[in-house]
């Protein structure tokens, strides 16, 4: 039976170590950052919770006022009676007891719910934008690490390339076909791209510790390298028009101005309703020794006559609704001029990789080839294959640039829009 225990016991601490220690991988693909960050990321768990704090606050806000219990002891000195003071309602004077219930006037409750709801909606609205914010730079980082690690891919290829050229140069040198300042030169440029190389593994490593921050900067997690990006969506639905009636229905700024103009038109009107009183019912027995000798009702209402305080109170209430409806057409004009300007960049940057893939970059590789060739025979300069072979730099350069903004822009037209493409 011990045995059994201390089995038991091991099997349960075993299964309670990994759960700690072992190590969580993720990465590779945008996908798979975009599940952890929203699951884990605090920053979207707290607007999340402040979203559901904002929901709760609905019920309360229509509901009534909590009743008023008073108690009012008479004659507890027990004055021209042959009895010392008292503060039980049997042994003084009598006792009055009110229960009273604050009615506000009719409209009033479904307003302050309304007003609360818009808050809620409001809130909800701010924490889709907070998670779209923090998807979106997820999303731009991963994209400008895969553009690090492919270009220091190439950069190595064309390091690689340009030692080959280096040792054309000094054996060409060493035959008496070439001058020493070719060998030289070729030296130069590997020491340049080498410089390049460090940069850009420098770019990389930075890239990779910003990620791990919009992570929530989690333990025991390993990040795997971006390994491909995603694929774009077909034409049609990247079309300017499309894009921004998608806009119009699920930005979450619009969303969030939308019910901070519904609470401002609801708490116009509860202000407006401040016009009318509030009323208060009660009902009051009165206790004499043992027992209820009298009952009163009472009615209450407090008169609104301070007008001055009303209009202007009425005067802020008209002012915010102007405002948040200005403030929405603000947002509007702003998030249409940035989806209009992302999309340009979009169709701009696979017009390059076009031109580029297509063109640019095949006939860079064939002079280059064709360059290093005539130079190993003697038919070329020197300069006509690192003109040739900077050209293929630049080539794979704007190729990986072009690639990775169009990924950018994606991005941030999905931000825009409110949802994925």
């Amino acid at each position: 039976m011990a045995f059994r225990s201390v089995l038991l016991f091991a099997l349960a601490v075993a299964a309670a170590l990994p759960a700690g220690a072992a190590e969580l991988t993720i990465g590779g693909r945008v996908e798979s950052l975009l599940e952890f960050a929203r699951e884990r990321h605090p920053e979207f768990a707290a607007l999340r919770a402040e979203a559901e704090a904002a929901g709760a606050r609905v019920e309360p806000a229509g509901a009534l006022p909590d009743p008023m219990l008073r108690t009012e002891l008479r004659d507890v000195t027990n004055e021209g009676l042959d009895a010392s003071a008292n503060i039980l309602p049997p042994r003084i004077g009598g006792a009055r007891y009110t229960f009273s219930q604050s009615l506000p006037w009719f409209g009033k409750r479904d307003l302050r719910r309304d007003v609360a709801g818009a808050g809620a909606e409001e809130a909800r609205a701010r924490a889709r934008g907070g998670w779209l914010e923090l998807a979106t730079q997820i999303k731009l980082t991963y994209a400008q690490h895969h553009v690090h690690l492919i270009s220091i891919r190439y950069l190595k290829e064309t390091v690689d390339l340009m030692r080959r050229v280096a040792e054309i140069a000094r054996t060409r040198y060493a035959s008496g076909f070439g001058s020493q300042q070719d060998a030289l030169r070729a030296q130069s440029e590997i020491v340049a791209m080498e410089t390049d190389l460090a940069l850009l593994e420098g770019e990389s490593a930075q890239a990779g510790a910003r990620m791990r921050a919009l992570l929530g900067r989690p333990e025991n997690v390993r990040l795997r390298p971006p390994e491909q990006l995603r694929t774009l969506p077909l034409a049609p639905r990247l079309a300017l028009a499309a894009l921004e009636e998608r806009l119009r229905g699920n930005n979450p700024q619009l969303a969030a101005d939308d019910a901070r103009i519904a609470g401002a038109e609801k708490s116009r009107a509860l202000v407006e309703l401040n016009r009318y009183p509030d009323v208060t019912l009660g009902v009051s027995p009165t206790q004499t020794r043992n027992r209820v000798s009298e009952w009163e009702l009472m009615f209450e209402i407090n008169i609104p006559l301070q007008q001055d305080s009303r209009r202007a109170q009425e005067r802020e209430a008209e002012l915010n609704l102007d405002a948040a409806r200005l403030r929405r057409q603000s947002t509007l004009n702003q998030a249409l001029a940035a989806l209009a300007e992302s999309v340009a960049g979009l169709e701009v940057a696979q017009k390059l990789e076009g031109l580029i893939s297509g063109g640019l970059l095949p006939q860079a590789e064939v002079n280059l080839n064709a360059a290093l060739a005539a130079y190993e025979n003697g038919r070329a300069e020197f300069s006509a294959v690192l003109d040739a072979h900077r050209q293929l730099r630049r080539a794979r350069t704007e190729l990986v640039k072009a690639r990775g903004d169009q990924q950018m822009r994606l991005a941030e037209i999905e931000k825009a829009v409110g949802e994925e493409l």
